[in-house]
């Protein structure tokens, strides 16, 4: 699905990113762990268009993605969250998840506002799409309520609703766990786990570690933007290298 080769990024002569490699498979849920610092977000927006990496390459299914901006990367199916809150406030709950659909929803503004029939079914089946995606996430009575009105954490599920609901082939998370307390973390990996069955693909960036060793395929582990690790989660815990960077000694 996603092939990263030689990956490195640069800012100013320091090294955020050095020469890293990996491969995410359908499917699966691919975690990228590492200290504050190790360049799993720098990574993270360097595969999404975000950041122009120095040297390396990235394709999702064999396509080359470089030199795309991040509407390119997300027009091929790739939807992305970030690590501070990117939901619009003043909207309802409905209308940010809604515009998470703007990509794949076949309307345009001129056929919505003179009531074209093609263009009113669109976004029917595009509201249908959006309730959904709130109800698989658990907050569909929220629908209505201005999205500046919740919790942080009822925040986040939104903004993964949004990028979840277009049925994207890869959806990137940059730690999705922070503010969810913990029957809601528990929830958000029963839904990865029901998203990859159905063949979604998973690249997160966590801390949270039950969240992490409960839903991921392959773990890998950054220090100071190298790679010191790949793994499934029932060996990470166990690897010396991995140790050394979270404890101070193997």
């Amino acid at each position: 699905m996603l092939e990263v080769r030689n990956l490195t990024v640069k800012f100013a002569g320091l090294t955020a990113v050095d020469d890293l490699s990996f491969t995410v498979n359908q499917g699966e849920v691919f975690t990228l762990m590492g200290p504050n610092g190790a360049g799993k977000t720098t990574a993270f927006n360097a595969i999404g268009g975000f950041v122009r990496p120095t040297a390396g390459h990235v394709a999702l299914r064999g396509q080359s993605m470089a030199g795309m901006s991040p509407a390119q990367v997300a027009a091929l199916g790739i939807r992305r969250t970030f690590q501070n809150n990117g939901i619009l406030r003043e909207m309802s709950v409905l209308e940010n998840v809604l515009t998470g659909l703007e990509l794949s929803t076949r309307s345009s503004f001129w056929g919505c506002a003179l009531g074209a029939p093609g263009s009113a079914r669109a976004e029917r089946d595009a509201t249908r799409r959006a309730r959904e995606m709130l109800g698989q996430m658990d907050i569909a009575g929220l629908a209505d309520r201005p999205a500046g009105d919740l919790s942080f954490g009822q925040q986040r599920l939104v903004e993964i609703a949004r990028a979840m609901v277009a049925g994207a082939e890869l959806i990137m998370l940059d730690e999705p766990a922070v503010g969810l307390s913990p029957g809601e973390r528990l929830h958000l990996g029963q839904v990865l786990r029901e998203l990859t069955a159905k063949g979604m693909t998973v690249l997160l960036v966590e801390h949270v570690q039950d969240l992490v060793m409960a839903v991921s395929d392959q773990i890998l582990v950054l220090n100071y933007g190298k790679k010191i690790a790949q793994c499934p989660p029932s060996e990470v815990r166990n690897n010396k290298d991995v140790l050394e960077v979270y404890l101070g000694h193997a």
